[in-house]
């Protein structure tokens, strides 16, 4: 791994403060997250790099903090993960439950689901998009043990961390394509949750409207809609806006459901209208054609969570940490390239 031979701080004096896992990734060279790793002999590190963390260790005689360890006499070794049940066929929300499950062995973790806001003995729970509005989730929030969410949240109480993704300038991008392909009407089929990334996206599309002088065209379609509610959704707004010239679909899936309706009405997606989707998928990498869409790295943000959660049970990190998780946009021949 490169950067092995990283600054080596000085070790700290007896008036100093005792070292801390920052300095130990900062004498490594590495992050902070694989420095834990490396001490803890988790995750993917290799022999080289461990032995380079262990060593500026070593040097500035890090002990774990002694605090985090009184917390956990009694630890469990096991997590807890709450997903809405209706939605647990989706296919980022599968994807996010394996990242979660394999960061949690990597890091020697159980990982337990969790559908009500009664919780067996654990260590610390994720909430995936957790919805302010949900009485399982303010339960849960309120349960007395560290948390951290998967996207912001929006309700009472805060969360020991939360790993979240720019949504607002990934659908700008998105919205910016379209207009460079032609598209001066876009649509935008919302989800009806109030999930911070579903009212982020709601939000970010009218102000991209309003600044580019184009009458919104937004839709919503219940959360976790069936496809033949999404069709009829799409149906009705291509009958009563007939010049719609691009459709954006917010939820997981939607984009593919809708393209026999886009065609029933006499449309060729690609060519006199657009598609995007704002998650990306096998659905919409197989579909015909293959759709335009956000990757949200849903299996990625499962393993960042484990790795925030570890992280703040070892006291390595402060409540309140939040990490920003990259997403990008792929271009497919739905939106004519």
């Amino acid at each position: 791994m490169s950067g092995v031979q990283g600054r080596t701080p000085r070790p700290p004096t007896a008036r100093e403060a005792p070292a801390t896992i920052a300095d130990v990734a900062l004498g490594a060279g590495v992050s902070k997250t694989t420095a834990s790793d490396a001490l803890r002999g988790h995750g993917r590190v290799s022999e080289e790099t461990r032995r380079a963390v262990l060593d500026a260790a070593r040097r500035l005689g890090y002990t774990p903090n002694r605090s985090a360890r009184s917390l956990r006499t009694s630890v469990t070794d096991t997590i807890a993960l709450h997903i809405p049940e209706f939605l647990t066929g989706a296919e980022y929300y599968m994807s996010f439950v394996f990242g979660v499950a394999e960061q949690a062995a990597r890091s020697g973790l159980n990982v337990t689901l969790v559908s009500s806001g009664r919780l067996p003995q654990v260590d610390g729970l994720i909430l995936c998009d957790p919805m302010p509005d949900n009485p399982v989730v303010d339960r849960l929030m309120k349960a007395g043990l560290p948390v951290v969410t998967a996207e912001r949240y929006g309700g009472d109480g805060r969360p020991a961390g939360v790993i979240w993704s720019d949504h607002e300038t990934a659908l700008t991008e998105l919205l910016d394509h379209l207009r460079a392909r032609g598209a001066r009407r876009p649509a935008f089929i919302a989800s009806d949750t109030t999930a911070d990334w579903a009212l982020t996206l709601q939000s970010t599309y009218v102000r991209w409207c309003a600044a580019h002088d184009s009458r919104p065209l937004l839709r919503k379609a219940p959360f976790g809609a069936a496809p033949e509610v999404l069709r009829s959704v799409v149906g009705e707004l291509l009958a009563d806006e007939p010049g719609t010239d691009a459709v954006v679909c917010a939820a997981d899936g939607a984009a593919a459901a809708v393209l026999p309706e886009i065609r029933s009405a006499g449309r060729v997606v690609g060519e006199d209208l657009l598609l995007a989707s704002c998650v990306d998928s096998l659905a919409m990498r197989t579909a015909e054609p293959p759709i335009t869409a956000i990757d949200l790295s849903p299996r990625q943000m499962g393993a960042e969570c484990v790795r925030l959660l570890c992280a703040l049970l070892a006291g390595e990190e402060s409540p309140g940490a939040a990490r920003t998780l990259a997403i990008e946009l792929t271009v497919r021949a739905s939106t004519g390239s």
